[in-house]
């Protein structure tokens, strides 16, 4: 009995190939009609994904992960406190991804100078601050540094105005002691009480100004997923002794909408996906059927010379990943061009999923290899006199 030679992989695809150059316009169109449906896939995916990364970014600023922690009523309705630790245990949360502090100086407050009546004291106030009060809170600096030296102060932007003050390098009086204005901030939305207040670092309050060292707000930066789950332990973390005397504020209602618009973009993208996915299938499927009909007398000739069913329908099969390929690759390419070009004149930042590249481009291939095996099992089923004959 005669064997049939088995075809190697590397043979199999030589002879798709060979199937679409020597049609090359035909091959072009289909890959070019399975690309256009895959690059407004990419598209549409990825100028949402810059569209939701633009209003995440604006929600941010929004301060929709920032939870505060302060001291509230002890059982018989006194003042309750903060534990000097609470600050680094709170920082020990796993999703907690920025914790800073500001503790109230009492009594203490802020004169432009030493001939100001002391009962004029303008509402300001003088605030202990941690170092990474700033970025904790997005707070920013209109001019100046922020806390660099002993005896230095950084002024909120009312307190700034209510002085007269719009440089660094001015002396001012915090209680009975001398401090040297080093910047000056800009109004800071998500932290108010800022604004009218002197900040110092923590050590020269509590060596000049004789703070207690008990913080008085906690700001934390949280994962978003996490927001409800840090709430939860925040006061037990901040004071395990007595966490009932701790205030905790609630998440923001911007960040129940942020992840509501996130789950419906989920929902539209993978719609779209989808619809643009059976699109170039079926354009793969039609380019194949097609195929199969003009290359009858191909067919024949194949059988006659020895060639077997599954060697013919692995042919239809290679062409038809080969086709798909190419168009899944090159759309997913347009696509991320598309995208960015779009996200720059709109002045977002250009986003484009890695999983929408690479699922693309597999999701076509596995809808081609589907799509070409009914025409290539049609192939391989016909007879070669029969092919021959109708030819």
């Amino acid at each position: 009995m005669i064997t049939p030679t088995r075809m190697r992989l590397r043979d199999v695809v030589l002879v798709g190939l060979t199937g679409l150059r020597a049609r090359p316009a035909r091959a072009v169109l289909s890959a070019l009609g399975i690309a256009i449906g895959i690059a407004a896939m990419v598209a549409v995916v990825g100028i949402s994904a810059s569209s939701a990364a633009d209003l995440d970014r604006r929600l941010a600023a929004l301060g929709t992960n920032l939870l505060t922690v302060a001291p509230g009523k002890t059982m018989f309705g006194e003042d309750a406190y903060l534990p000097d630790e609470s600050v680094a245990m709170i920082g020990r949360i796993g999703p907690v991804q920025r914790v800073a502090a500001t503790g109230t100086v009492p009594g203490t407050r802020v004169y432009r100078n030493d001939r100001i009546p002391v009962a004029e004291t303008g509402g300001l106030s003088v605030r202990a601050a941690g170092a990474t009060l700033l970025p904790t809170v997005g707070g920013t600096l209109r001019s100046g540094v922020w806390l660099n030296a002993p005896t230095a102060t950084v002024l909120g932007a009312d307190a700034a105005a209510r002085l007269g003050i719009g440089r660094a390098g001015v002396n001012v009086l915090l209680g009975d002691r001398w401090f040297t204005v080093v910047g000056v901030l800009r109004p800071v939305p998500l932290a108010p009480e800022l604004d009218g207040a002197a900040l110092v670092s923590w050590a020269d309050a509590k060596q000049r100004l004789g703070f207690d060292g008990h913080p008085t707000t906690v700001y934390t930066r949280t994962a978003d997923s996490q927001v409800t789950a840090v709430q939860a332990v925040l006061a037990a973390t901040a004071n395990p002794s007595a966490p009932n005397e701790v205030r905790v504020s609630r998440p923001s209602d911007v960040l129940t909408a942020r992840e509501a618009t996130d789950r419906t973009f989920t929902a539209l993208l993978l719609g779209l996906g989808a619809v643009a996915l059976l699109v170039g299938g079926i354009g793969v499927a039609n380019t194949m059927v097609i195929s199969v009909l003009e290359r009858r007398s191909e067919i024949g000739l194949r059988r006659s010379l020895g060639a077997t069913r599954s060697q013919i329908r692995g042919q239809f099969v290679a062409e038809s990943l080969l086709l798909s390929l190419l168009g899944g690759a090159g759309g997913a390419l347009l696509g991320a061009m598309v995208t960015a070009g779009y996200a720059t004149v709109q002045g977002w930042p250009a986003v484009v999923p890695l999983w929408v590249l690479a699922g693309g481009v597999a999701a076509t291939v596995l809808i081609g290899a589907l799509a070409g095996l009914y025409p290539a099992v049609r192939a391989s089923r016909l007879a070669p006199t029969e092919a021959l004959a109708n030819a």
